[in-house]
């Protein structure tokens, strides 16, 4: 029965995250009881209220249409850089923010950033969307620079792997985004490998406080299934000299 329920929540066909997020650009923005913006909001205000950014030089992958870089640029960076496979969310960053670099991604490949360019690579919601995360984080790697932080943020992989999806609705259909599960472990032993030092770990769990995203979404059920799980994740690295 559990089973049944939670594949109703998380129904949908699995849509490649460019095409995804094309359609759910327009939109993006203007959801106040979206559970997993809000965690992830004040997850990685968490994490760069611990970092100083004034004059640094940072890459944001998977930017989307900015929810971060308000806070960002309000502590007054050198440059801000934005990647994202989506030209319909780009094109929203762009309305909220005329003046800004962005670069639609095609694979991993930040090719207008040089080596050792970046002061700290940021990536929030957006790992699991990347087949090959080596690959990927191998790439992040090239553009930082010895010293450099590094945020990454998204849906824990616990709640992946039980079947859990990023959903929307479109045209009164639901859509769900392709996910790929990369273990924190997995990301850990890849960051170990690149020279990157643990700063931070946050697992953030589902628990009373979470309670009425739920009730809103008629998921009473999906919450008893997962209280006391975690449901998203942020880690904090840094590129060792």
């Amino acid at each position: 029965m559990i089973k049944a329920l939670l594949r109703k929540f998380f129904s949908g066909t699995d849509t490649h995250p460019e095409s995804a997020y094309n359609l759910w650009a327009a939109a993006y923005d203007s959801q106040p009881a979206n559970l997993m913006l809000a965690l992830d909001e004040a997850l990685f205000s968490s994490i760069l209220k611990t970092i100083n950014i004034k004059n640094k030089v940072i890459v944001d992958v998977g930017c989307g249409t900015g929810r971060h870089w308000k806070k960002i640029l309000e502590q007054e960076p050198g440059q801000l850089l934005g990647y994202d496979v989506s030209a319909g969310m780009l094109q929203i960053l762009k309305e909220k923010f005329p003046e800004a670099i962005t670069h639609q991604l095609s694979g991993n490949h930040l090719a207008q950033t040089a080596d050792n360019a970046v002061d700290m690579l940021i990536s929030t919601l957006t790992i699991a969307h990347i087949k090959d995360a080596g690959a990927a984080l191998q790439e992040w790697n090239r553009v930082i620079k010895p010293g450099a932080d590094i945020i990454i943020t998204d849906y824990h992989p616990g709640v992946l792997q039980k079947g859990g999806k990023r959903t929307f609705k479109h045209e009164n259909k639901t859509v769900s985004v392709k996910n790929y599960i990369h273990s924190i472990p997995t990301l850990q032993f890849i960051a170990g490998r690149l020279n990157w030092k643990q700063i931070l770990i946050i697992e953030k769990k589902i628990d009373e406080s979470l309670k009425p995203f739920y009730e809103k979404q008629g998921a009473l059920r999906v919450y008893e299934e997962y209280v006391g799980n975690p449901v998203i994740y942020g880690i904090h690295f840094k590129k060792e000299k």
